[in-house]
């Protein structure tokens, strides 16, 4: 083995295992491994940044743009509808359907884009027939999947085989070589899917939406009837006149009022605004303990001594007053969306605008240029903010500057945690004294380890002396929160809250979302969408506590209850898809037939060879735009630019595998343990390889590493090159035995409420069947000896 080949198969490992543990996000990883194959002198850098201008790259994005122009004229939509209206009630026939729509669309589209397209107009056929989405939500994943194998630009492999042909100097596949061997793939799992497939898919209903008034399974998922309960506001109560969200009643007893009963009439779904009156009884959803929590509240002892500033400004923690610059990208987002102590390390402690001086409820403060913010911190973070052009004119304030302009101190107050507080052992973030109350915890005078401006994580301890930031008001709507009375004998129903006008919906992430990874908290979801999280279903189960501070994730199902006004308008959101047919934004219908007549364009003179695949892709992209079939920010939005990354990264790593010989030798290793046993057991081989890597890598990526050993397979065993390309190109697009496997199988997941057990057990099977089906039939169509 020379010192290249160790070297390339040691930058294969790193990235392998990079890609599967995604320790880091995996186009990072592709440009770390294109990097170093550059920097190490494996590859010429002009080649390792060729993969940005491949033709397998560019034709990748602009089909995700010519998918994206006929997902918004809603030709796919109209399709979808027309052809599940014949699927009838049966379940055999309805599992057929979807995956035979699902399949023919993804033959010219994005597979995401088709599932996401799908998934409402499914969830709408599965409510309308009253049949589990678990039992249509799986075959709709495998049928984009399946069908995507047909043509040349249904999925990312075909169109990277095809390239890996070109380079090697080797004739290319053709729009629709793909199409015979993908149509009896297809074939097969449908068949599989309707026959014995169906009955291995769980029986499972996360969420009935509103349409169905007495349906109950949605009760017994989510478990909200028994999470129900009445709150009285009492006569004389400090809360009285004040707003909802004024009084923290949501905050600090983690519930989310759903109705206000107020004499004979019943507010359903209240704003944040709406002022409570005496003998109001709320619909709370959450824990009914909540109102006992507060007692811990109580055992906190108001100190002798007064807090003063230098309890907050004491080394290393400084102050400084900084500007938002004009134009800054923070204009008209809160600090909570911002996560503002997270991204420059600094707490802001207050907001100057227009000469008055805001410190309370600032985390859901919305900045402006030209606001000044009172930060305090550390000395070098304080110097790097000087560095952020969204941020200017930083300079260092004093002590006497904070009290004279700021007027911190006087709101600061010294409270004790004596030792027979519940508040002893639990984290500031646990306590919630923030969010209950708007206290802000500014330092805590501990005897051995004073701690100024403590982490959300710190841990109290007996004998602390808080030093937080209060005004009596605070303190009053605390008294207004003890005074809370839990009705009994009461147990208010879910049902009688779903009017014509309000009900229970479920959304998820759209493919394109920017907000994955983000908490509601700071996404502000109650007060911009004007709808309320009741859960998360994520990996087969519910989620109701701490849904505030929960980063969500690809794949989540989200529970919301509000007016139907308001779930239309989070149905045109693009970060979001609401799974009801109703909820979907309004496609530009007008433009329906120019976008097929663009597709068309752009197939005929592909499918006759008088223009390359990537070229006439290109062009159509371009045409989708200028003749509005979408705008030029949907197209950006429209592309997958994780997966144009990760190709355009891992292509030089392929290339180098290549030209050290270290594809040889990976091939020679192959044909020495399935080659004594004939082509069709090396076939099978890399079939079973491609299969099991796309458990954990990347489709895309996994075929630009095994396209240089196919080739070099190939030829040193004397087998086509066509017939194992067109094998491990199907196998890898047939990414069914994990829900990591594709996005698609993500996407179902949470509306499904399947299991990752439930991919692994029914996809499993279903890939041993394409693997018996692929062994038979690419030697039928692509002969193993040329």
């Amino acid at each position: 083995m020379t010192p290249e080949i160790a070297l390339i198969l040691s930058i294969l490992t790193v990235s392998v295992v990079l890609l599967v543990t995604e320790w880091i996000p995996m186009e990072v990883t592709a440009l770390l491994a294109l990097g170093a194959v550059a920097l190490t002198g494996l590859v010429r850098p002009v080649e390792a940044l060729s993969g940005f201008s491949s033709p397998a790259v560019v034709t990748v994005w602009a089909v995700f743009i010519i998918s994206g122009g006929l997902t918004r004229t809603g030709v796919a939509n109209i399709i979808g509808k027309m052809v599940l209206k014949m699927a009838g009630r049966r379940e055999a026939l309805m599992v057929a359907v979807v995956m035979i729509t699902a399949g023919v669309m993804s033959a010219v589209m994005n597979n995401v884009a088709v599932a996401a397209l799908m998934l409402p107009v499914v969830m709408d056929v599965a409510r309308q027939t009253e049949t589990p989405p678990s039992r249509l939500l799986m075959p709709l994943a495998y049928g984009c999947l399946l069908g995507g194998l047909a043509t040349q630009i249904g999925t990312p492999p075909n169109i990277l085989v095809t390239e890996a042909l070109r380079e090697a100097g080797l004739p290319t596949f053709s729009f629709f070589d793909f199409t015979p061997v993908g149509l009896v793939v297809m074939a097969a799992g449908v068949a599989f899917m309707v026959l014995g497939g169906r009955f291995l898919l769980p029986d499972r209903n996360p969420v009935r939406e509103s349409s169905e008034r007495g349906g109950g399974e949605w009760k017994s998922a989510y478990g909200l009837n028994e999470r129900l309960f009445h709150i009285r506001i009492p006569r004389g109560s400090p809360l009285v006149e004040k707003t909802l969200s004024e009084s923290r009643i949501g905050s600090a007893l983690e519930v989310t009022v759903l109705g206000i009963t107020r004499e004979d009439r019943t507010l359903i779904a209240p704003d944040p605004s709406e002022r409570l009156a005496a003998g109001d009884l709320l619909v709370a959803e959450g824990p009914a303990h909540g109102i006992q929590s507060l007692q811990s509240w109580r055992l906190l002892d108001l100190a002798e001594n007064r807090a003063g500033i230098g309890d907050i400004f004491k080394d290393p923690i400084q102050a400084a007053e900084v500007q938002v610059a004009d134009g800054s990208p923070l204009e008209g987002k809160t600090l909570n969306a911002l996560g503002f102590r997270e991204r420059y390390q600094v707490s802001v402690l207050g907001v100057s605008r227009d000469g008055r001086v805001h410190r309370t409820r600032l985390p859901n403060f919305a900045l402006r240029s030209g606001d000044h913010l009172l930060v305090a911190g550390q000395e070098r973070f304080l110097q790097q903010l000087a560095k952020f052009p969204e941020l200017e004119r930083v300079r260092r304030v004093s002590g006497d500057a904070v009290v004279e302009r700021w007027s911190l101190d006087e709101r600061l107050v010294a409270m004790m945690v004596p030792e027979e507080s519940s508040l002893v052992g639990r984290t500031l973030r646990q306590t919630r004294l923030g969010g209950a109350l708007g206290l802000r915890v500014l330092g805590i005078r501990r005897k051995e380890d004073p701690i100024v401006l403590p982490e959300p994580q710190e841990v109290l301890r007996s004998g602390d002396l808080l030093i937080m930031e209060a005004s009596p008001e605070d303190f009053e709507i605390l008294h207004g929160l003890e005074q809370l009375e839990v009705q009994q004998g009461s147990q208010p129903r879910m049902e009688s809250l779903l009017t014509d006008r309000y009900g229970l919906v479920e959304a998820i992430l759209s493919p394109h979302t920017t907000l994955a990874g983000r908490t509601l908290r700071q996404l502000n979801f109650r007060e911009k969408y004007g709808l309320n999280v009741l859960a998360v279903w994520r990996e087969g189960s519910p989620i109701h506590d701490g849904l505030g501070d929960l980063p969500l994730r690809f794949g989540d199902a989200l529970l919301l209850f509000g007016a139907d006004e308001k779930i239309r308008m989070l149905g045109a959101e693009p970060d979001f898809i609401v799974l009801t047919g109703t909820a979907q934004e309004r496609p530009r219908s007008e433009k329906a037939k120019v976008s097929v007549s663009i597709l068309a364009a752009v197939l005929f003179p592909v499918v006759v060879g008088w223009v390359p695949i990537y070229i006439a892709a290109v062009v159509g992209a371009a045409l989708m735009v200028l003749f509005r079939c979408l705008t030029m920010e949907e197209a950006y939005r429209q592309i997958e630019w994780k997966a144009v990354f990760l190709i355009a990264g891992m292509l030089p790593l392929g290339t180098a595998l290549d030209q050290t010989g270290a594809a040889r030798l990976i091939a020679e290793a192959v044909v020495g343990v399935v080659g004594p046993l004939g082509p069709r057991a090396v076939m099978a081989g890399l079939i079973a390889l491609t299969f099991a890597a796309t458990c954990f890598i990347p489709t895309a990526a996994l075929v630009v590493l095994m396209a240089p050993i196919v080739l070099r397979t190939s030829m040193d065993m004397g087998i086509s090159p066509h017939a194992l390309m067109m094998a491990v190109a199907m196998a890898a697009s047939a990414s069914f035995t994990t829900p990591i496997a594709h996005p698609a199988n993500i996407l179902v997941m949470g509306p499904g409420g399947y299991r990752f057990l439930d991919y692994l057990k029914v996809g499993g099977i279903l890939t041993a069947v394409i693997f018996v089906v692929l062994s038979v039939v690419v030697p039928l169509f692509w002969p193993l000896r040329p």
